[in-house]
């Protein structure tokens, strides 16, 4: 934790029933193995560490004995059990690279033995990589969706054969405890709702507001679009949304779709970019477009990547809601308590925060952005 001002997303106390399952102390006790190790914080750095805020469960927490009718229970740091982590989209992508890190490192530090695959934004590649991990010995998963309904082959498969499959940072379709562990990620919803507050104030409630969507049919999408459309709907009568259109979470797309946008109505005053990849395309059509972001064009966007915290720095991008990808300690204290005591909660919401010209700076001097 860290003692700099920053604002975050509205919290909720912890469901009395996830407490043993799940830490709330940062990364620090999120990360000790079952034998009280606490190298792996070392490994991974508590800046910026995710925390729980809330952990809904409909009954009990799930366990090995409860998943699927049963499975096998595993040793995680015995040295023989693998686990395998499926990553959805390319590195090249700051939030997906920061993940793939704080998983990796999280391995190492715990003595765990870890495969990994990444589907590059391919949902079928992502199905066979997955069966190909199962293959190749992996005994539980981690799996980050490349969208919410596409990964029915593996998932089923992976549950024939009695290999547990825990998601983190976008859902997927099924029963929690019985197609998938729990699924862990933010509130995607909350984001949207501060991000449409942030540009009202931005704009002094009055905008014409272009809409840069993420990629179809994943729950982030849709809650991200949902959430803001509705803040807007019950809050901002002058906020205008006057296109909305996917630019599939990418800097490129995101850059082509805003210059599209902005041909067809150069009368847009504010954009709100799903992501920060499509906020940092849409400021170079702004400027291409012989406009200036933050002054002729307000911006808000969510992830919290680096490149973003210092454009709110500097002014050119009015506020940034973060997305914490450094699911390492969190997911693997997870799969302790699902095989350990406790179980895990059906939906595991982390805290995000909201930098703003106020903290952001202070964020990036602390290590606390990716």
């Amino acid at each position: 934790m860290h003692s700099s001002p920053r604002s975050a997303l509205p919290t909720r106390p912890v469901a009395a029933a996830a407490l043993a399952a799940l830490c709330l102390a940062g990364a620090a006790s999120c990360a000790k193995s079952a034998t009280g190790s606490n190298t792996a914080a070392a490994a991974t750095g508590t800046a910026g560490a995710q925390q729980v805020v809330s952990a809904a469960a409909s009954g009990p927490g799930c366990t090995y004995q409860t998943y699927a009718g049963g499975v096998p229970k595993l040793d995680l740091t015995d040295g023989s059990t693998v686990v395998g982590f499926s990553q959805s989209e390319s590195t090249s992508n700051p939030f997906r690279a920061t993940e793939t890190d704080s998983i990796t490192a999280q391995a190492k530090a715990l003595g765990i033995k870890l495969i990994q695959r990444n589907a590059d934004a391919d949902v079928n590649a992502q199905n066979s990589q997955i069966e190909d991990m199962i293959a190749q010995g992996a005994k539980v998963l981690i799996v980050a969706p490349e969208n919410s309904a596409g990964l029915g082959p593996a998932l089923a498969e992976a549950k024939q054969k009695k290999i547990p499959v825990l998601t983190i940072d976008r859902t997927a379709n099924g029963t929690a405890c019985s197609d998938f562990i729990a699924f862990i990620g933010s509130n995607f919803y909350g984001q949207a709702q501060i991000a449409a507050d942030d540009l009202a104030t931005a704009t002094n409630g009055t905008a014409k507001v272009a809409i840069l969507s993420g990629t179809p049919g994943n729950n982030v999408t849709t809650d991200r679009t949902n959430g803001f459309q509705a803040e807007v709907k019950a809050k901002y009568p002058n906020l205008t949304v006057v296109a909305s259109q996917t630019a599939n979470f990418d800097q490129t797309d995101g850059q082509t779709v805003m210059a599209q946008l902005l041909q067809a109505d150069p009368g847009i005053t504010a954009v709100y970019a799903e992501n920060d990849e499509m906020a940092l395309g849409a400021i170079q059509a702004i400027k291409a477009a012989g406009k200036t972001p933050g002054k002729d064009i307000k911006i808000v966007s969510i992830d919290g990547t680096q490149q973003c915290v210092q454009d709110v720095a500097s002014g050119t991008v009015y506020a940034d809601i973060e997305t914490n990808p450094r699911f390492g300690p969190l997911a693997f204290s997870s799969l302790e308590a699902f095989y350990g005591a406790g179980g895990v909660a059906d939906k595991v919401i982390i805290k995000d925060n909201h930098f703003t010209q106020a903290n952001a700076q202070q964020a990036l001097s602390g290590g606390e952005v990716y």
